[in-house]
């Protein structure tokens, strides 16, 4: 199981976001510190001390006042729709995998992401000691994986549970879809004991 693959299982991948993020910053840290460098007069004291607009440069945007109003226009659509896109696909709901068990045609078998999520979770509630579960299938159609909460009962002997999520629950989820190898995330939460009416 490689490293990529079980990731999956544990969280929705920022790869996208982080680089962009990253791209985007280090032009705006590298001008930042370039306006310190040159403001502590670090490349002469008498330029250090010019205005921040250039005198030379407003004269040629003033020489060349149409073309730099199309230069600005274009730039600032192409920002506004690639901000726009990344905030979408920030924003959009993590895929749920559907499984593929034959893709012959005329024959395909196709098992929803819900389908396994529910056998899953049936599955998973059915160990002593676990109250509640809730499964979620993550990954992708050719590399899925699980991502399970569960829910335990006071004075659950943890050991015995991971044992059997192991042995029984995820051992069967496996043969049941024809994987060699599905990842899985779990998380154990001690589940609340109803409140006692003081009396």
């Amino acid at each position: 199981m490689s490293k990529t693959t079980a990731a999956k299982a544990l969280s929705r991948s920022y790869t996208g976001e982080r680089t962009l993020t990253f791209l985007v910053g280090l032009p705006a840290f590298a001008g930042g510190t370039l306006a310190l460098v040159v403001g502590l007069g670090g490349f002469g004291e008498f330029r250090g001390r010019r205005p921040l607009l250039d005198p030379i440069a407003v004269a040629w945007l003033g020489g060349h006042a149409t073309p730099a109003r199309i230069a600005a226009i274009v730039l600032g659509v192409l920002l506004f729709v690639l901000g726009l896109r990344w905030a979408l696909r920030s924003l959009r709901p993590e895929p749920r995998p559907d499984l593929d068990l034959d893709r012959t045609e005329g024959a395909e078998l196709v098992v929803t992401a819900a389908a396994i999520a529910g056998a899953v979770q049936a599955d998973a509630e059915q160990l002593d000691g676990v109250s509640r579960a809730r499964v979620r299938a993550v990954g992708s159609r050719t590399a899925p994986a699980l991502r399970l909460t569960l829910w335990l009962r006071e004075g659950t002997d943890l050991k015995q549970v991971w044992a059997e999520l192991d042995d029984q629950v995820l051992t069967r989820a496996r043969a049941s879809l024809g994987l060699d190898s599905l990842p899985a995330a779990v998380r154990l939460e001690l589940d609340t004991a109803p409140a006692k009416r003081v009396r």
